[in-house]
């Protein structure tokens, strides 16, 4: 389990990298200004140092987990 968790973690660390912070959107709070409805939306940027953060850990919790067996 530790291990697949390292993997997932490892080929995320990576995407981030390789893409140079990824750009995720989700829905924002709907305005409703009278009989005008309006969806919005929200950016989160995830930068490339959270990808390098957590492909090192990925790292680190490979070995670990590879030690301890």
């Amino acid at each position: 389990m530790r291990g697949m968790v390292a993997l997932v973690m490892i080929v995320l660390g990576v995407v981030i990298l390789a893409y140079s912070g990824i750009t995720l959107k989700t829905p924002g709070k709907p305005v409703d200004i009278g009989p005008v409805h309006i969806e919005t939306t929200r950016r989160h940027y995830i930068p490339p140092v959270t990808g390098t953060i957590v492909l090192v850990g990925g790292i680190i919790l490979l070995v670990v987990g590879k030690q301890k067996a």
